[in-house]
């Protein structure tokens, strides 16, 4: 699915696109499934195991940011992460033993939906090693109006972590956006077609804004590691955590790589989604919908 040119920008850049890899079968298949899990969001007024609630939900007026797993919530969403194209990807990027480490879709509505803050995601779940990354499904058309994923190329390769912790001293999920203007400033948009993929290493910085088009934007994503990659907050269930291999055989002998790690510890004061925990800043950079 991918030319070695490709794999040689993800290596330099930490991101790549790769136009349409679903085709339209199977995007009118998600939405369908998508549009009947938002409608199922009527019945609910708080944060579920399924759903995240954008602020201003209603029972008459469902909003939702966030659904959880979606791996977990219907087969089509784990069928996607199982298929030959995306398998094949997964193998020229990280290698022939992939494990699924979670999931999720993030929504946002025409002319609202909420950012996300600058982060990386090796501060949510450091590994072993960093052969970890990221894919971004577009399900619409994705372009600079309706809020797509900024990433800084190049900065999957620092010798350090940035802080993600507050002033509090617990985890908070996000950078203090006066210590990466800079990196900011270089940040691309990960754009395209409905369909299309991104791929983004684990320790790139990213972040994106508020939809402020007349269009959704809706984001499935799934983290993917390398299976000799471990998890260093633990592995609690091993035949659940063997569940998730997407190819090779089960692994039992972590690889370890030496790259930066700090520990989202203490945990957040405010537990929940990413949402939730930077939610808890005094500071961020992306303007909110009123």
């Amino acid at each position: 699915m991918i030319s070695d040119d490709l794999v040689q920008a993800y290596r330099r850049d930490g991101v790549i696109v790769v136009p349409e890899v679903l085709d339209h079968d199977m995007l009118g298949r998600v939405r369908t499934v998508l549009a009947e899990l938002v409608a199922g969001a009527a019945k609910v007024t708080q944060h579920t195991d399924v759903y995240d609630l954008e602020p201003g939900h209603s029972p008459e007026n469902p909003r939702v940011r966030r659904i959880k797993a979606p791996h977990r919530v219907h087969p089509i969403f784990d069928e996607i992460v199982r298929s030959p194209a995306v398998i094949s990807i997964l193998t020229k990027l990280i290698g022939p033993g992939l494990r699924l480490h979670g999931s999720k879709l993030n929504m946002k509505s025409a002319q609202y939906g909420s950012p996300v803050e600058w982060h990386q995601d090796w501060a949510f779940y450091p590994h072993t090693n960093d052969d970890v990354l990221a894919i971004g499904v577009l399900l619409d058309d994705c372009d600079l109006e309706n809020g797509p994923m900024l990433v800084t190329p190049g900065s999957h390769t620092g010798k350090e972590v940035w802080n993600h912790h507050g002033d509090d001293g617990c985890f908070a999920g996000l950078i203090d956006p006066d210590l990466i203007q800079d990196e900011i400033k270089r940040a691309v948009p990960c754009m395209g077609r409905a369909g299309s993929m991104s791929f983004h290493h684990v320790r790139a910085l990213h972040g994106s804004a508020t939809n402020t088009s007349n269009r959704p934007r809706n984001l499935l994503l799934y983290e993917v590691a390398a299976s000799d990659a471990w998890p260093l907050m633990g592995v609690k269930d091993f035949a659940e955590f063997d569940s998730r291999l997407l190819a090779g055989p089960s692994v039992i002998t972590p690889r370890l790589a030496d790259v930066p790690v700090r520990m989202p510890l203490p945990p957040a004061t405010r537990q929940g989604s990413i949402y939730e925990t930077q939610s808890a800043a005094k500071k961020s950079y992306f303007t909110r919908a009123a």
